[in-house]
């Protein structure tokens, strides 16, 4: 096993970049659009001067639909807030909605974010009823499908040597793999692909054009994904086989059995989440080992030992999902902060992984950190990420294919960043062999 490397320089804060924190406004899609370096410096400064932040909630431009103005919410930024909030989840409720900073509808709510908006004894319930159709027989199916689906994405790669990293590896990689254990014909493939990409844009003009109404935009997707998971559970029913939907729509544990909604809603969370943190993981893995050769250099050498820790890294450092959110259920007291029943408040993963506290050097970029008590999966508690297992396979499958059969390979331009508060994507990203 090689030595540790120690890393001087920076790459995601630029140490120049002072905020004011009153001029700092995470409600503000601007902020978002910002390079990484000064959203980073501002999570800095509320990590230091303004740990819980409260916000006004985002008004959202270019749609029909009129939503109520709610009251604002609370950012937590501090790792320890973060971990307490998740760890106590009679308090801090995921039902009123875990992906909106708005209060949306019950039934808008449950259509596209299903499971993880629930709470006990409804989450406990479906988490029981997912989680036996994930056996191990069906398990090391998917596992297999990975070494298959990573290896199939790299022979046509490097067909052309060159190209867009986003849509070579990284999207197809978690899309074909999700498709393929649900059952999903490879026909819909392209479909599901725009549709998640919609969902989770952020109203990007690349994905929803300048003119089109983002939310109808955003529920024709979710519609449309609906729609595909619908028909084929119908279809399971009657011809099942060896594939998730199959063991899903035909699982029953203690008399219960998921309903065609909650496995469309179940589909429509795979295909977006289970999705978006392997694709967001690998791109920016990509990035920053193409800026940190050194550290590039090191799992080239010795892939095997440094794996774990490596995939962690990656994913600490990507942070692909930006924040959660939570509401009071009662009033309680964090870190001397009186919130109230009713409140709401957004777990920022993303500064919770950069906590000075908690990590060492935490803008430096080592595949072999240890400890990395990160949060990029969510924290612990029984909203933590059901397919993290198999996101962290995909992740360490693909880069084990990528560092031995092409070492060479690393970005040759900047990528472009997703105009989005909620996911950390990379829209595009260019390399070579």
């Amino acid at each position: 096993m090689t030595e540790p490397v120690i890393i001087t320089s920076l790459w995601l804060v630029n140490p120049q970049m002072n905020w004011d924190v009153d001029d700092i406004d995470l409600s503000d899609l601007d902020f978002w659009r910002r390079p990484w370096d000064e959203r980073e410096a501002a999570f800095v400064t509320l990590r230091r001067e303004r740990p819980i932040a409260f916000y006004d909630e985002p008004l959202i431009e270019g749609t029909s639909m009129v939503f109520p103005k709610g009251a604002g919410y609370y950012a937590l930024t501090r790792h320890r807030d973060v971990a307490t909030a998740s760890r106590h989840p009679e308090v801090f409720l995921s039902g009123p909605g875990a992906v909106s900073q708005m209060d949306l509808p019950a039934e808008m709510v449950e259509y596209f974010s299903g499971m993880i908006s629930t709470d006990n004894p409804k989450h406990a319930r479906l988490r029981r009823i997912v989680s036996n159709a994930f056996n191990p027989r069906n398990v090391r199916a998917v596992e297999d499908s990975v070494e298959r689906v990573a290896d199939e994405l790299l022979n046509r790669a490097l067909s052309s040597g060159s190209g867009d990293f986003i849509t070579d590896i990284a999207a197809p990689l978690p899309l074909e793999i999700i498709c393929s254990m649900m059952g999903v014909p490879p026909s819909e493939y392209a479909t599901v692909l725009k549709c998640s990409n919609v969902i989770l844009s952020m109203g990007d003009p690349e994905f929803v054009p300048e003119g089109t109404d983002p939310v109808l935009a955003f529920l024709e997707a979710g519609a449309t994904l609906t729609a595909i998971m619908e028909e084929l559970g119908k279809y399971r029913l009657d011809n099942p086989i060896d594939d998730i939907t199959s063991a899903l729509i035909n699982a029953e544990i203690d008399s219960e059995k998921l309903t065609q909604q909650e496995l469309a809603s179940f589909f429509v969370l795979l295909v977006t989440a289970g999705n978006e943190t392997t694709r967001t993981a690998l791109a920016h893995g990509l990035h920053a080992l193409s800026e940190y050769p050194d550290q590039k250099a090191r799992l080239v050498a010795d892939f095997d030992a440094l794996a774990k820790t490596a995939t962690n890294e990656i994913v600490r450092w990507a942070s692909p999902v930006i924040w959660m959110r939570r509401t009071l259920a009662t009033d309680y007291t964090l870190s001397d902060s009186d919130l109230k029943a009713g409140d709401k408040v957004l777990l920022f993963y993303n500064s919770a992984n950069r906590d000075e506290e908690v990590f060492a050097d935490p803008y430096v970029f080592d595949v072999g950190r240890t400890p990395n008590d990160h949060y990029g999966f969510g924290a612990p508690g029984p909203h933590f990420c059901l397919g993290a297992h198999l996101a962290r396979r995909e992740i360490t499958v693909m880069w084990r294919q990528l560092l031995t059969r092409t070492p060479n390979v690393h970005a040759t331009g900047a990528p472009s960043q997703l105009a989005s508060n909620f996911v950390n994507g990379i829209k595009h990203l260019p390399y070579s062999f």
